[in-house]
């Protein structure tokens, strides 16, 4: 994740990256999902407070269950004032387990919404997320990292290739953020 923020900040997007508690505190198991999304939702705050960009139109996301928190938080507050998501890698599902779908939320985040999703992605392919993003308005879009898995690598090691899928997913999050009202 700072790899991906350091890029798009040099694009001109203002990114701030946070750990949570859990992580801070060394452990490696997730605190459960209220106390996440407490700390998701102060971190909301802080940047609200603190960057001038993020009071005009602050985007929220992340990577895998980051992403999944955020959307957790902008389902569970209409009011909050985001501009939209930025998804990389959502966790539709463990691996192996296509049946324990974690979407019920999303209809009710009802904000733009960017998925970035690896087409080997063991969490959820784009072609079983492509069902659940259908229903929701606004629609969403959906970035599909081709030969990506659920990080975005490719199978086989090649540099080039990372790189300029790395560069075409960074490009994909400009735009989807520039576009905002």
């Amino acid at each position: 994740m700072v790899d991906v923020a350091t890029a798009l900040s040099s694009m001109g997007v203002d990114v701030v990256t946070f750990n949570f508690l859990y992580t801070e505190q060394g452990r490696k198991i997730p605190d459960r999902a209220p106390a996440l999304e407490a700390c998701y939702r102060s971190v909301i705050d802080a940047v609200r407070a603190g960057v001038d960009t993020a009071r005009r139109a602050l985007f929220i996301g992340g990577k895998s269950m980051g992403g999944r928190i955020a959307t957790q938080v902008a389902a569970g507050d209409p009011q909050l004032p985001i501009a939209g998501l930025v998804l990389l890698g959502y966790p539709l599902h463990p691996p192996g387990r296509p049946t324990e779908r974690r979407d019920k939320h999303l209809p009710a985040i009802a904000r733009p919404m960017l998925f970035v999703q690896g087409a080997r992605d063991a969490f959820g392919t784009p072609d079983e997320l492509a069902p659940v993003l259908g229903t929701l308005r606004p629609p969403p879009l959906m970035h599909v990292v081709e030969r990506g898995d659920h990080s975005f690598k490719l199978s086989r090691k090649d540099p080039a290739a990372q790189a300029a899928i790395d560069a075409d997913v960074q490009r994909a999050i400009v735009t989807f953020v520039s576009s905002a009202p």
